[in-house]
């Protein structure tokens, strides 16, 4: 087979077959984007499934625009000719999460039966659920094994319920920054930032598309309580210490004095101009329902069937899915003798360090991958 472009493809699947979800609901005419590089050998055995973080999208690597050096995908750095995920050898395939805005089937859809867009009638959906649909996906394209799937935060729990779901598939799975079961304070976050969205007035019981309204407000709040989780206390002080932005002295008053206000609300900007508000509701949803002891009845049980290799990965100042809850997942497997390697990654960048640039994170992907 020849060389695959990295352009992002569209393909509808569940026609005949409605997905069955793990709620009991069924999702029909489900369509989910993903996107490739490199090319798929003879024995279709040089797969490379990238799962993304929570707001991520199929464009993993390369650019959406060639005269966009900004275009490139979120994880350019890690994938591509020479990389630590070489396309020049391996076939990389990266799917858009079902319930994202990003190409997926999802809440700011159409559903088939009202002929409008699905709000809040769209399903719960879970981690569980996502994964189902990728291997839709591999199904339509012949592939019926993976070398590895790897994933960060939302992407690595994608990645264990891989190996749990369909053991015999996953030769290795590489969680980076996850956990196997999902921590209160992480489903008290993402519960604070769904009421912030919930709470405005434009978001019309999630039928804001029929209004024309966005809850802008709720939205960028949601994303800046987010975003303090995916840093580090470290990470904030030497970047922004106390320092006031764009003042000499306190205001005195409830205006934005610190650059660290600032830079937040720049985030929540931002993101409202990018992402849907039911989508982010359904997402955080699914990753609190993570909990694979629960579901699989221990982790004993759910990592048994799985003979795949695991590289856990845990970075040193994640306070949303600590180092400790990587080691949890690392020594079951350890205890049931299966072949493992956990590396907590020094670095001050908080949560989100594994979307930087990180020499030595890529160095240990690549040194595992071309080990297998």
């Amino acid at each position: 087979m020849g060389m695959v472009d990295s352009t992002i493809h569209t393909m509808t699947c569940f026609t005949d077959a409605p997905l069955e979800l793990e709620s009991g609901a069924t999702l029909r005419d489900i369509t989910l984007a993903y996107q490739t590089h490199g090319a798929l050998n003879e024995a279709k055995d040089n797969v490379v499934l990238v799962c993304h973080p929570l707001t991520g999208t199929a464009h993993v690597a390369g650019l959406s625009d060639p005269n966009n050096p900004k275009s490139a995908g979120w994880w350019d750095q890690v994938i591509g000719s020479g990389k630590a995920i070489n396309t020049d050898t391996h076939f990389v395939i990266c799917i858009n999460s079902l319930g994202s805005c990003k190409g997926s089937t999802g809440p700011c859809d159409i559903n088939p039966d009202t002929q409008k867009p699905f709000g809040l009638e769209f399903p719960v959906i879970t981690i569980g659920d996502m994964v189902r649909a990728q291997k839709a996906v591999l199904d339509h394209l012949g592939i019926q094994q993976i070398k590895m799937v790897i994933g960060g935060s939302m992407g690595g729990m994608q990645a264990l319920e891989w190996v749990c779901m369909f053991p015999d598939m996953v030769r290795s799975c590489v969680p980076i920054a996850a956990t196997g079961q999902v921590s209160p304070q992480t489903i008290a976050f993402d519960a604070v930032g769904r009421q912030a969205i919930r709470g405005d007035s434009d978001f019309h019981d999630g039928r804001y598309q029929e209004h024309n309204t966005t809850p802008h407000h709720g939205l960028g709040l949601a994303r800046m309580i987010g975003h303090i989780t995916y840093l580090s206390e470290s990470s904030m002080s030497q970047k922004f210490g106390r320092k006031l932005q764009e003042k000499n002295d306190l205001s005195y008053g409830m205006d934005q004095d610190f650059q660290i206000e600032s830079y937040l609300q720049y985030q929540g900007d931002k993101f409202v101009s990018r992402f849907d508000a039911n989508s982010y509701l359904y997402l955080t949803k699914a990753v609190s329902y993570f909990d694979l002891p629960k579901k699989y009845g221990s982790l004993e049980k759910a990592f048994s069937p799985s003979n795949a290799r695991f590289l856990v990965i845990s970075i040193s100042s994640d306070w949303l899915y600590t180092p400790e809850q990587s080691k949890i997942v690392a020594r079951q497997l350890m205890r049931l003798n299966k072949e493992v390697t956990y590396v907590d990654v020094d670095t001050h960048y908080g949560h989100d360090a594994f979307l930087i640039d990180n020499p030595d994170l890529f160095r240990l992907i690549n040194v595992f991958l071309e080990s297998l």
